[in-house]
Protein backbone atom coordinates (compact mmCIF):
# COMPACT_ATOMS: atom_id res chain seq x y z
CA UNK A 1 0.00 0.00 0.00
CA UNK A 2 1.40 3.44 -0.63
CA UNK A 3 0.40 6.67 0.58
CA UNK A 4 1.10 9.70 -1.01
CA UNK A 5 0.47 13.51 0.34
CA UNK A 6 -2.61 14.95 -0.08
CA UNK A 7 -3.42 18.24 2.11
CA UNK A 8 -3.01 19.99 5.75
CA UNK A 9 -6.22 21.22 6.96
CA UNK A 10 -6.36 24.01 9.35
CA UNK A 11 -9.03 25.01 11.36
CA UNK A 12 -9.08 29.37 11.83
CA UNK A 13 -11.54 32.09 12.84
CA UNK A 14 -10.79 34.16 10.68
CA UNK A 15 -10.17 31.66 7.42
CA UNK A 16 -9.72 35.03 5.24
CA UNK A 17 -7.09 37.12 7.56
CA UNK A 18 -5.57 33.79 7.91
CA UNK A 19 -5.58 33.18 3.76
CA UNK A 20 -3.83 36.61 3.66
CA UNK A 21 -1.58 35.70 5.79
CA UNK A 22 0.12 32.66 3.80
CA UNK A 23 -0.30 34.51 0.72
CA UNK A 24 1.66 37.30 1.87
CA UNK A 25 4.03 35.40 4.05
CA UNK A 26 4.96 32.72 1.80
CA UNK A 27 3.55 33.53 -1.43
CA UNK A 28 0.01 31.14 -1.16
CA UNK A 29 -2.45 31.01 -4.60
CA UNK A 30 -5.77 31.45 -2.31
CA UNK A 31 -8.85 29.06 -4.11
CA UNK A 32 -12.24 28.80 -2.96
CA UNK A 33 -13.72 25.78 -2.55
CA UNK A 34 -16.66 24.07 -0.85
CA UNK A 35 -16.43 21.44 1.64
CA UNK A 36 -18.46 18.32 1.99
CA UNK A 37 -21.01 19.45 3.84
CA UNK A 38 -21.65 22.56 1.91
CA UNK A 39 -19.76 25.09 3.72
CA UNK A 40 -17.11 27.29 2.15
CA UNK A 41 -13.70 26.70 2.39
CA UNK A 42 -10.63 28.43 1.15
CA UNK A 43 -7.69 26.70 -0.24
CA UNK A 44 -4.19 27.48 -0.26
CA UNK A 45 -1.48 26.28 -2.24
CA UNK A 46 2.21 26.83 -1.60
CA UNK A 47 4.27 25.29 -3.99
CA UNK A 48 2.28 22.07 -3.98
CA UNK A 49 1.76 21.98 -0.66
CA UNK A 50 -2.28 22.09 0.05
CA UNK A 51 -3.72 23.50 3.00
CA UNK A 52 -7.49 23.92 3.56
CA UNK A 53 -8.94 26.98 5.95
CA UNK A 54 -12.57 25.96 7.35
CA UNK A 55 -14.05 28.39 9.89
CA UNK A 56 -14.34 27.49 12.91
CA UNK A 57 -18.34 28.55 14.33
CA UNK A 58 -19.24 31.27 16.32
CA UNK A 59 -20.19 28.79 18.80
CA UNK A 60 -17.98 26.10 19.03
CA UNK A 61 -15.50 25.85 21.88
CA UNK A 62 -11.61 25.31 21.32
CA UNK A 63 -8.91 25.13 23.47
CA UNK A 64 -5.87 26.99 23.06
CA UNK A 65 -2.99 25.85 21.87
CA UNK A 66 -1.06 23.95 23.97
CA UNK A 67 1.80 25.00 25.94
CA UNK A 68 5.17 23.17 24.48
CA UNK A 69 5.99 20.26 24.09
CA UNK A 70 2.78 18.19 23.86
CA UNK A 71 1.60 15.37 21.90
CA UNK A 72 -0.40 15.81 18.28
CA UNK A 73 0.31 17.41 15.16
CA UNK A 74 3.82 19.79 16.22
CA UNK A 75 4.40 22.01 12.99
CA UNK A 76 5.13 21.28 9.81
CA UNK A 77 8.46 22.94 7.58
CA UNK A 78 9.36 24.03 4.40
CA UNK A 79 12.76 23.58 2.96
CA UNK A 80 14.97 26.89 1.84
CA UNK A 81 17.81 27.48 -0.31
CA UNK A 82 19.57 30.25 2.04
CA UNK A 83 17.59 30.40 5.60
CA UNK A 84 19.09 33.45 6.49
CA UNK A 85 17.66 35.43 3.46
CA UNK A 86 14.94 34.01 3.79
CA UNK A 87 14.00 35.27 7.23
CA UNK A 88 14.95 38.41 6.14
CA UNK A 89 12.30 38.33 3.37
CA UNK A 90 9.90 36.96 5.85
CA UNK A 91 10.53 39.29 8.43
CA UNK A 92 9.52 42.33 6.13
CA UNK A 93 6.55 40.13 4.98
CA UNK A 94 5.36 40.84 9.06
CA UNK A 95 6.07 36.91 10.15
CA UNK A 96 6.94 36.31 13.70
CA UNK A 97 9.90 33.96 14.21
CA UNK A 98 9.56 32.24 17.59
CA UNK A 99 13.19 30.70 16.45
CA UNK A 100 15.85 32.61 14.83
CA UNK A 101 17.75 31.10 12.40
CA UNK A 102 20.54 28.60 13.70
CA UNK A 103 22.74 26.03 13.10
CA UNK A 104 21.24 22.88 14.77
CA UNK A 105 23.66 20.60 13.43
CA UNK A 106 26.54 20.37 11.00
CA UNK A 107 24.17 20.73 7.51
CA UNK A 108 21.39 21.87 9.02
CA UNK A 109 19.88 25.18 9.83
CA UNK A 110 16.83 25.54 11.37
CA UNK A 111 14.33 28.05 12.52
CA UNK A 112 10.38 28.61 13.40
CA UNK A 113 7.59 31.13 12.46
CA UNK A 114 4.28 31.55 14.11
CA UNK A 115 1.75 31.90 11.20
CA UNK A 116 -2.05 32.80 12.88
CA UNK A 117 -3.89 30.39 15.06
CA UNK A 118 -0.25 29.33 16.86
CA UNK A 119 0.44 27.18 13.84
CA UNK A 120 3.91 26.66 14.04
CA UNK A 121 5.98 26.52 10.46
CA UNK A 122 9.87 25.49 10.62
CA UNK A 123 12.07 26.52 7.89
CA UNK A 124 15.04 23.96 7.06
CA UNK A 125 18.30 24.80 5.29
CA UNK A 126 20.06 21.37 4.69
CA UNK A 127 23.69 21.28 3.21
Amino acid sequence: MKFVYDHIHLRTQDPEATAEYYARVFGAEVLRSVQSDGQSRIDLDIDGLTLFLAKVGEDEAFPEAPAEPYLGLDHFGFTVDNLDEAAAELKQRGAEFTVEPFQLRPGLKIAFVLAPENVRIELLERD
